[in-house]
């Protein structure tokens, strides 16, 4: 709760009042199209890692992640996005507002913050355009480290190198913040 009240003044702080209310609706969107993206993609996951293991769901992440994003972008008008300060996917790499939200939310949590409460908001202007910038943390859970681990076994690190030959995903503990999703929209 601390998180969201840090954020609400820093929003009123920034903007005024009366503007950052009429963000909250924008903050709800950007909170359900996260909820929706987690959605769809751990049941692939899921059933990927029943049918066949690990390397399996490496496989479907690199093919479904991409297409379950490109679709809700297109239903939302959202620009959809994961990042990380440490990506498996190179083209996934934070952008300087990424990097700077990744970097606080580390800071928070090292505070006792708990990840899963983790979110930002913010306007910033990109091209001459005011954008809605929304970030939601992804905290990294049991099944996570499977393939982000510290001990993530030698076929699976070949399998993920086909994939990803640029790999800086792993070495992560439960708890820790794996990434963001990262939103944006054009106001």
């Amino acid at each position: 709760m601390l998180a969201r009240t840090a954020l609400t003044v820093a929003l009123i702080s920034s903007m005024g009042m009366a503007q950052a209310e009429n963000l909250q609706p924008l903050q709800q969107e950007g909170r359900q199209i996260a909820k929706e993206f987690l959605g769809q993609l751990k049941p692939e996951l899921k059933k990927a890692m029943k049918s066949g293991g690990p390397a399996h769901a490496i496989e479907v992440c690199y093919k479904k992640a991409p297409q379950i994003a490109a679709e809700l972008s297109e239903k939302t008008g959202w620009q959809l996005k994961r990042t990380s300060l440490k990506v498996r996917n190179p083209n996934n790499a934070p952008d300087e507002w990424e990097k700077q939200v990744l970097q606080r939310f580390e800071q928070q949590k090292a505070q006792g913050t708990d990840p899963k409460t983790l979110e930002y908001v913010e306007v910033i202007e990109e091209n001459g355009q005011k954008v809605f910038r929304y970030a939601k943390a992804i905290p990294t859970g049991k099944v996570c480290l499977v393939c982000h681990g510290t001990q993530v076994s030698e076929p699976l690190l070949k399998k993920i190198r086909s994939y990803y030959p640029e790999d800086q995903a792993t070495g992560f503990q439960p708890g820790d913040i794996r990434g963001i999703f990262s939103f944006k929209k054009a106001l």
